[in-house]
């Protein structure tokens, strides 16, 4: 990482390094209203109705209060969806690591599931990440298991970072893009299995598509009797798979060039010379000694 520069801009914001003052109720404040309930409340809305639809008034009417009264717990939206997000990073089932001999494959496996399944039940969160810092409680204790789960693999710290990314930034793209299907199945109203067959057949017999279609029918027919989110489903656990058999693959890598370079066994050694046996003198050439 580079040093930082005197000159460096702004500190990032985010709800988790702000110093706000304990929320106090005055009189004409609903009864029964906290920051907790709104953050609920804030995560129902989202999984029902969607990121673009959300807005303070909006939730205000979901807990029968004014968006003044919401404004007493939270500065911004901004704050809302932070802690939104984090709550929904609560749902996040961490390995139990009180067993040092844990399999370390099983627990990044079960970590990277978990995530996806987070990706998916809440749709609304793959379009927040990074744009936020996220650093809440929840958030920050499944970073802090997969950095555990890493430093247990045996890869070096230096490949560590990029291991991850790999893993994690595969699991958001994978899951990202299932939701998207997703939406957009429920959209016109079918379910996934039939949006995929019209799509096939909006595409069967037209020329440019033949090697495409012939290969991807080829893959489905493969596997008969499974429908698109069990196909899903196994692709993901193959490509996670895939992903896991490439870190082992690296750590060995890193291990055999740690080790030294071993001489070839038939190269022969030179053989120290006896101490007191004389050294054979070498005698110049008679020049006429060779002649006639």
């Amino acid at each position: 990482m580079a040093p930082t520069s005197s000159r460096a801009g702004k500190q990032p914001k985010s709800v988790w390094l702000a110093e706000r003052p304990p929320v106090k109720r005055k009189a004409d404040q609903p009864a029964g209203l906290d920051l907790d309930k709104i953050v609920a409340a804030t995560v129902r809305l989202l999984d029902a109705e969607g990121l673009a639809k959300f807005s303070m008034r909006r939730l205000a009417a979901e807990l029968g209060v004014t968006a003044m009264s919401v404004y007493w717990y939270v500065d911004t939206k901004d704050d809302l969806l932070e802690l939104a997000m984090d709550a929904v990073a609560g749902e996040l089932d961490l390995p139990d690591e009180s067993d040092e001999r844990a399999d370390w494959r099983a627990h990044l496996r079960h970590l990277a599931t978990e995530y996806r399944a987070m990706l998916l039940g809440h749709p609304w969160v793959p379009r927040l990440l990074g744009e936020y810092i996220n650093f809440g409680p929840h958030s920050m204790a499944f970073s802090t298991a997969t950095l555990r789960v890493m430093a247990r693999s045996g890869l070096s710290v230096e490949a560590s970072s990029g291991a991850l990314a790999a893993v994690f930034q595969f699991v958001y793209g994978f899951s990202t893009i299932q939701g998207l299907h997703r939406a957009r199945c429920q959209a016109v109203g079918s379910t996934l299995d039939e949006y995929f067959h019209q799509v096939v057949g909006a595409v069967q017999g037209r020329p440019e598509f033949a090697e495409a279609m012939e290969l991807s029918v080829k893959s489905v027919y493969a596997r008969q009797g499974l429908t698109a989110e069990q196909m899903l489903d196994n692709d993901f656990a193959f490509a996670l798979d895939l992903q896991i058999a490439g870190i082992e693959a690296m750590r060995e890598r890193e291990r055999d060039q740690e080790q030294p370079q071993a001489q070839p066994q038939n190269q022969s050694q030179p053989q120290p010379q006896a101490q007191n046996q004389p050294q054979a003198q070498i005698q110049p050439q008679d020049q006429n000694s060779n002649t006639k």
